[in-house]
Order: C-alpha cells, then sequence, then structure tokens
C-alpha cells in the first residue's frame, strides 16, 4: 500500500498498488491506527471495503488495521464515507460532472478485490479524469 492524501482524512488513506478499481484508478485503501508517513509502503489486513459510489462508478475503499475493526470503528468509517460522498457529490456539481455520489455501505474485502483487476505493468492511470 503506498500512502497519500487526496483530501483532509482522519484515517491513513492510501492505495493498494497490486489493483485497480472499477473506476479505473488504484484501488483505496484505509488504514486505520496511529498516522503513518506519506509515501510509506506496509502489508496490513484487510478486514472489509466501503462501497463508494462516484458519478456512477463503485470505488471501493479496503479498510484495514493490525486487528479486527470494533463496532465503533465501523461507525466512525460509515460516517466519514457518508460525509466524504457529499463532500465529492458538491465538488462534482461544481465541476459539472454528473452522476451519483453516495457512501452504500460495507462489502467484504473478499468481494471488493473480486471486482477489481490486477495492475498490468502497461498500467498508466486512470482512464476517467479525476
Amino acid at each position: 500500500m503506498d500512502f497519500i492524501a487526496p483530501l483532509p482524512c482522519s484515517f491513513n488513506y492510501g492505495s493498494v498498488p497490486r489493483y485497480h478499481g472499477l473506476e479505473g484508478d488504484l484501488l483505496d485503501a484505509v488504514v486505520l491506527g496511529p498516522r503513518i508517513n506519506a509515501g510509506a509502503r506496509m502489508r496490513v489486513k484487510a478486514w472489509g471495503a466501503v462501497i463508494l459510489t462516484d458519478r456512477g462508478m463503485t470505488d471501493h475503499k479496503m479498510i484495514c488495521s493490525q486487528e479486527p475493526l470494533s463496532a465503533d470503528q465501523q461507525r466512525s468509517v460509515l460516517r466519514f464515507f457518508h460525509f466524504y460522498a457529499k463532500c465529492k457529490g458538491l465538488l462534482n456539481l461544481w465541476r459539472r460532472r454528473p452522476g451519483r455520489n453516495a457512501c452504500d455501505g460495507w462489502c467484504s474485502a473478499a468481494e471488493a478485490i473480486a471486482c477489481a483487476k490486477p495492475r498490468h505493468y502497461t498500467w498508466q492511470g486512470p482512464t476517467v479524469p479525476f
């Protein structure tokens, strides 16, 4: 996982460089716990995924931590992504980029990985402008 921060986030927000998601960008990952330096790489278990819809495209967010998530952590993650989806909806409206924006709840990590595609060495980045 490579760590990046596209927007201010209360979690460590990065990507899984071996996969890209349904929207064509690297598969997103969130790691709960203490702050991790930008650009750090690590292996950590994914306990599930949040299903985010951005401009009508499914954009899974792998939810990772060293230990299983508590019910409070799950609620906190969902609250954040419901807010995040509303913010992205407003940003997309301002940018005149149509489509549905929403947080559609949880799925298993295996389900999110099954939707992802292995990153081919020729991959040059997403085909959709972000």
